[in-house]
């Protein structure tokens, strides 16, 4: 009786000890092959808080490594998974206009649309995806983005990053190897 007794209340205690021992992190997506090593591409955040509410976007960041990026490793005219391995991932506890789409509050990939001109940003609802997995009516909006000011010196390692935030308002901005644009982005109510 003591026995079964036992086993009944550690029973929850172990189910949770299960669950969280196989419940990967968003950065375990960046993972490589088992035969892969080191990681080429290693787990990224960034985030930002606009009126109290946080904005997260996770990736994976490649290096250029003597490569040429812009047009080759990134094609122009072709749906990058903007990052490496698995999808780029934007997390937002508000509601956000992003350029002049609205963006409900929720988990979306984010991919891209580059080119030597004008990049457009696309938001989409598919989540959970391996990067090159793209499912275009699944978007929610494509967005132009803005050139930045150019690097000062080529960028080796993708980088994701909010720049210029003031109160609801901030920029997301994509840079790699001699390239930066953004979309201005601003909490909404």
């Amino acid at each position: 009786m003591l026995r079964k007794s036992l086993s009944f209340r550690t029973l929850p205690l172990a189910f949770a000890l299960l669950l969280f021992a196989f419940m990967p992190a968003m950065h375990a997506q960046c993972k490589p092959p088992a035969n892969q090593h080191p990681v080429l591409s290693p787990a990224e955040q960034t985030s930002v808080t606009l009126d109290g509410k946080d904005i997260t976007v996770y990736y994976c960041a490649p290096s250029a490594r003597g490569r040429k990026v812009m047009g080759e490793l990134v094609p122009y005219g072709k749906v990058w998974r903007s990052g490496a391995n698995t999808s780029t991932t934007l997390k937002t506890d508000t509601d956000l206009m992003i350029g002049r789409q609205r963006v409900p509050a929720g988990t979306y990939t984010i991919y891209t649309l580059p080119s030597a001109t004008v990049w457009k940003l696309i938001i989409n609802k598919q989540v959970g995806q391996w990067g090159t997995v793209y499912n275009q009516p699944q978007d929610l909006a494509r967005i132009t983005m803005e050139k930045g000011p150019a690097p000062s010196s080529p960028v080796e390692t993708f980088k994701i990053y909010f720049d210029h935030t003031n109160g609801n308002k901030t920029q997301l901005h994509l840079a790699w190897e001699n390239t930066d644009v953004y979309v201005p982005v601003t909490a909404v109510k």
